[in-house]
């Protein structure tokens, strides 16, 4: 009975969670996933410091909380990937793509360096962990998690080193938002470009409209889009079989990745309305439940390797990056959304524009976030069998 309380909270939180952004002001200054987040976070809590579950219960809950997981993320990644339009983005937002293509070089010779590094360390499995954080850098937790599941990585090293990134990316979210961005702008002081998109581009206008969604002409089309979700998941899951004569994870996330990519090139599909919307929910569903298995008792022996690792990482990636858009003439806004875009996703873009008062670059942080959502698996994938050489 507990555990499916727990269970029915995960789901419920992503319709309290919308309801509130799309009533409050101070709401959607914080983020829809920021709220999944700290509701994860405070269920963690009660898991940890009480005696709310038995044994067999928690073992139970955890078995359950992987199997959503890795579900929502599943039917999430497609759903958010049918509505990008990477073919415009490319033509219409040059600096958006040399600032991109920048952030993906910093993260490789980032994490490159700290392997080097710390390989030596006793992180277990140290080529799998900088891969993870190669995706996570590039594509945020979606990307992170499932590369967790490509490898096979156990799930308490998993745990630990996305806590580590958490503590590491929170804290600069927050110094963007609560002015370092100035800084940013004095290191790097370029124009924006002038882009051609139409600023009022249903897709781009409001990064999270939940409005109108269960409308009889919005609804039925949503759900096509969910089933061309699940199209692609079965596609990746019977391809798999076909191949490895299992479920794999490599192939089955690879899959439904290139498959909503080719699937966002027909119009018809790309401009299904909400389907960035319906994603997003199985995201909120996925935060919620990666933020609730926070344990502090994973804080262990290799916490400080991992915890140094991560720390070395991204400060490396934040002066790779400055140097090479100092090299290419890239703003110091939009050196900002381009880390956020990648390290945190899409919905994070919004808050961080309203903080900066500067909406030019708005839709440069959201192509970021979208392009790194695709490639954030493939790029992780690549730099672990790169880093098999060393």
């Amino acid at each position: 009975m507990k555990v499916a309380l727990i269970i029915l909270v995960f789901l419920l939180t992503p319709f309290t969670v919308i309801t509130i952004f799309r009533k409050y002001k101070i709401a959607k200054s914080i983020g829809t996933v920021i709220m999944a987040y700290v509701v994860g976070v405070l269920l963690s809590f009660l898991f940890g410091f009480t005696d709310f579950l038995s044994q067999g219960e928690a073992t139970s809950l955890n078995n359950i909380q992987q199997l959503l997981r890795d579900v929502s993320v599943l039917l999430g990644i497609p759903l958010i990937l049918f509505s990008s339009d990477f073919k415009l983005w490319t033509k219409s937002l040059p600096k958006t793509m040399i600032a991109l293509t920048s952030g993906v070089v910093a993260v490789f010779f980032a994490v490159l360096v700290s392997f080097f590094i710390f390989k030596d360390s006793g992180i277990p499995t140290v080529d799998k962990v900088a891969s993870l954080m190669a995706g996570f850098y590039t594509g945020a937790a979606m990307n992170f998690f499932a590369l967790g599941n490509i490898f096979k990585v156990d799930e308490s090293v998993i745990l630990l080193t996305f806590s580590a990134e958490m503590l590491m990316v929170f804290p600069l979210l927050v110094f963007i938002t609560a002015g370092g961005y100035k800084f940013f702008r004095r290191l790097l002081p370029y124009k924006d470009e002038a882009h051609t998109i139409d600023p009022n581009d249903p897709v781009l206008k409001d990064v999270e409209q939940y409005d109108g969604m269960l409308t009889k002409k919005v609804f039925p089309k949503t759900m096509f889009g969910f089933l061309l979700s699940v199209s692609c998941l079965a596609v990746g899951a019977g391809l798999s079989f076909l191949i490895t004569g299992g479920l794999n994870d490599l192939v089955v996330i690879l899959t439904i990745t290139t498959l909503a990519i080719l699937a966002s090139f027909h119009q018809k599909i790309r401009t299904l309305p909400r389907t960035f919307e319906l994603g997003m929910f199985f995201i909120l569903i996925f935060c919620v439940i990666i933020a609730s298995q926070f344990d502090v008792s994973l804080f262990g022996s290799n916490a400080l390797n991992i915890l140094l690792f991560v720390l070395t990482i991204t400060v490396l990636l934040i002066v790779f990056l400055l140097i090479l858009c100092r090299i290419f003439k890239i703003s110091g806004d939009l050196f900002s959304v381009t880390i956020v875009g990648m390290t945190c996703s899409p919905p994070f873009i919004p808050p961080i524009v309203s903080a900066m008062g500067n909406r030019k670059v708005l839709i440069s942080g959201i192509a970021i976030g979208l392009v790194g959502y695709a490639i954030g698996t493939y790029f992780g994938v690549g730099v672990y069998y790169l880093l098999q050489l060393f």
